[in-house]
């Protein structure tokens, strides 16, 4: 019994650590796609929120001239859109209304620069990073 008893308290056999391994490298394997999603989900979300923001003011602009706006700033000249400084370094918005709303990241995003949220207003949904939809 004592023989038994000394060979079991030496520790772990390569077994049952190559066992652990496993397991963790597939809890891995699930949980880092599923964390990146979100991050990139959180990062567009400025990006949609303001989309959402541009769509309201060029309906009011629409309605006090008659006419689509150009771009952001035309909106924010007519006193109908405000967007902070850091998002405007962060994300280029293009307008292609009434149809949709496409913001594209610049370098100074840390999810990197040349990443697309699109609004497709007909729709109303989003597409691009950081969204279900891809494109």
């Amino acid at each position: 019994m004592n023989k038994l008893k000394k060979y079991w308290s030496k520790g772990f056999t390569m077994i049952e650590i190559m066992v652990v391994v496993v397991i963790v490298a597939i809890l891995a394997a699930v949980a880092v796609p599923i964390y990146i999603d979100y991050v990139e989900s959180a990062r567009a979300s400025e990006a949609k929120s303001v989309i959402g923001s541009i769509t309201n003011g060029a309906k009011m602009y629409r309605q006090t001239y008659g006419e689509w706006p150009g771009d952001v700033e035309e909106i924010e000249r007519a006193g109908q859109l405000n967007v902070d400084r850091a998002t405007k370094r962060q994300w280029i918005f293009e307008l292609q209304l009434p149809e949709r709303v496409i913001a594209t990241s610049t370098s100074e995003m840390e999810g990197g620069e040349g990443k697309v949220v699109e609004f497709n207003a007909e729709t109303g949904e989003y597409t691009g990073y950081g969204t279900k939809k891809r494109e």
